[in-house]
């Protein structure tokens, strides 16, 4: 059976942009920490959106300053390097996708309507598009999964994360009896390549696979 994970909480030490007013001292020191907290999220929310469209090696200081209007120097200091802007573009994803899909379910019973509630910001999140290349994770894990190093063990961690929430809904579901012969890990496994390839189709514009994927669940799960 699955265990539920608390994705909420981040992986690193990372400071949240404007978090760092609240520990320092008023005046010049606390207007330079919101100019570069705000200036961090003006780039961040940048990098997402060329990310999922272009991948992460083409999240780069200077494509970011020419896009953004910024100065590459200003960028490079606040990131130092490049795969340091690339993992802060990881988290940043991740932040936001939990915020679009996984916060909002908590007000939902555990099991199978939490899940459906999963599925159903999932696919507001990937036809809105939160990103504008669609999934975040789906358009940067082939690139780096023959890559070995810390911006494939971030997409893999966010991966195994996101697989683990669903797979703890699962395991509420069966505990509870709502569906019963269920291998909860390979179900989550088989969701998560459904959505994958759903978020593929969307990106080619074919809007009736959002039913496509409602169906293969629901038949999945006996429901």
């Amino acid at each position: 059976m699955g265990s539920a994970v608390d994705p909420v909480a981040p992986h690193d030490d990372t400071i949240a942009p404007g978090q760092a007013l609240l520990r320092g001292k008023t005046g010049v020191t606390d207007k330079r920490l919101l100019r570069g907290a705000r200036t961090r999220e003006r780039v961040l929310r940048h990098a997402v959106d060329l990310a999922s469209l272009e991948g992460l090696e083409n999240v780069s200081f200077g494509r970011l300053a020419t896009e953004t209007g910024l100065s590459k120097a200003g960028i490079q200091t606040l990131f130092k390097s490049k795969e340091t802007l690339q993992l802060a573009t990881i988290e940043y994803a991740r932040r936001l996708f939990i915020d679009a899909v996984i916060r909002p379910t908590r007000s939902a019973q555990p099991g199978v309507a939490r899940l459906r509630a999963l599925l159903d910001h999932w696919t507001e999140y990937a036809t809105a598009p939160l990103f504008a290349g669609g999934c975040f994770r789906a358009a940067n894990l082939a690139d780096f999964d023959s890559r070995p190093g810390p911006i494939r063990d971030a997409l893999f961690r966010d991966q195994q994360e996101w697989v683990a929430t669903i797979a703890g809904e699962l395991g509420h579901a069966v505990a509870e009896g709502e569906v019963s012969g269920l291998d909860t890990q390979l179900a989550a496994f088989q969701i998560d390549a459904l959505l994958c390839a759903a978020n593929t189709a969307l990106r080619m514009g074919d809007a009736g696979v959002v039913d496509k994927v409602y169906r293969a669940v629901n038949g999945m799960l006996g429901l």
